[in-house]
């Protein structure tokens, strides 16, 4: 089956095709763990104006169904940034099936408030 797609966006920075790679190459393991992924998108930012050690910025989205998953990281090294924002997603996506795993395991009963009438067996 061929992976949903990654969206890669740059904002003041120029993707390259070694940047879009390592972006995608680190996504794949996201699609291997979680098979109902919709889309990822990546959001790369450089942003001059800031401190010399957060400068580059990612944020990553993942569409998934219920609620989208969003992290981000700064740093001073773009690859570095984008490794610890896909370990973010990675964690986020392992906490998020543990949590359903475990409310499988333990269902919660339903209280209903209307009454049900009691029905006289016909012989």
């Amino acid at each position: 089956m061929e992976n949903p797609e990654t969206i890669i966006t740059g904002n003041h920075l120029e993707l390259t095709e070694s940047l879009k790679a390592h972006v995608r190459q680190k996504t794949e393991k996201l699609f291997r763990h979680e098979p109902r992924i919709i889309r990822i998108r990546v959001e790369l930012e450089f942003d001059r104006t800031r401190t010399r050690h957060e400068r580059f910025k990612a944020r990553g989205i993942v569409e998934i169904h219920g609620p989208d998953l969003v992290a981000s990281d700064s740093g001073d090294e773009m690859y570095k940034v984008i490794d610890l924002m896909v370990g973010k997603l990675d964690r986020m996506l392992r906490n998020r099936a543990r949590h359903f795993r475990a409310k499988r395991a333990h269902p919660h009963p339903v209280e209903l408030s209307a009454s049900i009438p009691k029905v006289e067996k016909q012989t």
